[in-house]
């Protein structure tokens, strides 16, 4: 009985929930406007809660089934009127009164947790109408597309693959290849999105920071550009240095979501890295002047064709990692990872994941993400060198260089203790 009442309650709180939000959203609507607000709400929860109690009792699911299909018909006749005087065709009220009712009685037959959940996020939903009106508006097909191709690759393609090694060295597993690939083109892509919803020209630091999730290369290289014609080029070296930062803690946290007894041990060479990048750069940004990293200089990385390509990469070194390590040893890796890093420290970072579990040691597999992210930071210097004038590569160069120190001792000495 106690378990029941229990159960009860939660139905109620879920439609009191919900209709907290639809009662708050026409507060200003005049008393017998709406068909139904915070009270009607709660009594939809309470509703499905009770008719799921009476149907268990009786041991006759028809029961609730009965229920439900009256409510639906009795609350869609009173929205039809509703709407027929508003001259409206919404249909979100109707479907979070059926949602209210069902998860009125998830809670009481079902697990009321996941019902309580569910609830919340119901409401979460309600109540982002024009923050989720406003992302449609702002993006374009282009977004709209790659967000499509996500749910294609993941839902569909990812099934599909085989999950285990197909090459005679043990390197490349179809599966572990196109879910590393879809994953981190996800990470890029919500830093994609959040530049298009923020706004590139909102701030040198801002950009720049976004920027780096998709590609901390692209955004130093569109600096160095910038610097040659820019009178604060200093400036634009600690927005570099910013955007090495986020490349440095975005690796650590997809190491950590992959294999986190190795983002323990990267984690802190990683952080003091990251730390002292963050304050040279901050230094070198406190100087004067503004700028902004242009929009085009940020590519969507959920193009078909790019994502296929690293895809490719990716495989390709997963593959090699495993030959060479199989043929020369296990110190062999450190020098792939070197090699890859300089051009996509994904690629480098993953293939190196991917051999956790196998015959190579934890300490090993670090080494070679540390190894990785040091011969991508050296790749960036060269291109910002090429790129930029000296007065923008010097200063980058210099917080790089104390960065690495800092990272490696601080790796050394964890190592020691």
């Amino acid at each position: 009985m106690t378990d029941t009442i229990l159960r009860l309650a939660v139905a109620l709180a879920i439609g009191l929930l919900v209709g907290l939000e639809r009662g708050w959203r026409e507060r200003d609507q005049p008393e017998g406007s709406r068909t139904a607000g915070l009270r009607t709400f709660g009594i939809f929860g309470l509703l499905g809660g009770i008719f799921a109690a009476i149907s268990a009792a009786m041991d006759a699911p028809i029961v609730l089934a009965a229920a439900y299909l009256g409510f639906a018909l009795l609350f869609g006749a009173f929205q039809y009127h509703e709407a027929t005087h508003e001259d409206t065709f919404s249909a979100t009220g109707l479907m979070a009164g059926l949602g209210v009712f069902g998860l009125g009685a998830l809670a009481v037959v079902g697990d009321y947790q996941v019902a309580a959940a569910a609830g919340a996020a119901l409401t979460a939903v309600l109540a982002s109408r024009e923050w989720l009106h406003a992302v449609l508006r702002k993006l374009s097909w282009v977004e709209l597309r790659s967000a499509v191709v996500l749910a294609v690759m993941t839902v569909i393609v990812l099934p599909m693959l085989p999950n285990r090694t197909i090459d005679p060295w043990g390197g490349l597993n179809p599966w572990e290849i196109w879910f590393f690939t879809v994953l981190i083109a996800t990470i890029s892509f919500a830093g994609y999105i959040a530049v298009q919803m923020l706004g590139p020209r909102r701030g040198l630091l801002l950009s720049g920071l976004a920027g780096a999730v998709v590609s901390s290369t692209a955004v130093t290289v569109a600096l160095a550009r910038m610097a040659r014609a820019n009178p604060y080029p200093r400036r634009l070296a600690g927005t570099a240095a910013l955007a090495a930062t986020v490349s440095l803690l975005r690796v650590s946290i997809i190491v950590g979501f992959l294999a986190p007894q190795i983002a323990v041990q990267i984690l802190p060479g990683t952080l003091a890295a990251a730390l002292v990048m963050a304050l040279l750069g901050g230094l070198a940004l406190s100087q004067d002047g503004t700028s902004s990293v242009e929009q085009g200089d940020i590519r969507n990385p959920f193009e078909l064709r790019a994502l296929l390509a690293f895809a490719g990469f990716f495989a390709l070194v997963s593959m090699a990692n495993a030959a060479v390590v199989d043929w020369f040893g296990e110190i062999s890796l450190l020098a792939t990872s070197a090699l890859s890093g300089m051009f996509d420290v994904d690629v480098a970072v993953l293939g190196a994941v991917r051999l956790n579990g196998g015959p190579i040691g934890t300490d090993l597999i670090a080494t070679a993400i540390l190894i990785a992210l040091s011969s991508n930071a050296f790749g960036r210097l060269f291109l910002a060198a090429m790129a930029g004038p000296r007065k923008f590569w010097v200063p980058l160069a210099g917080a790089t260089l104390v960065a690495l120190i800092a990272g490696g001792l601080v790796y050394y000495v964890m190592l020691r203790v």
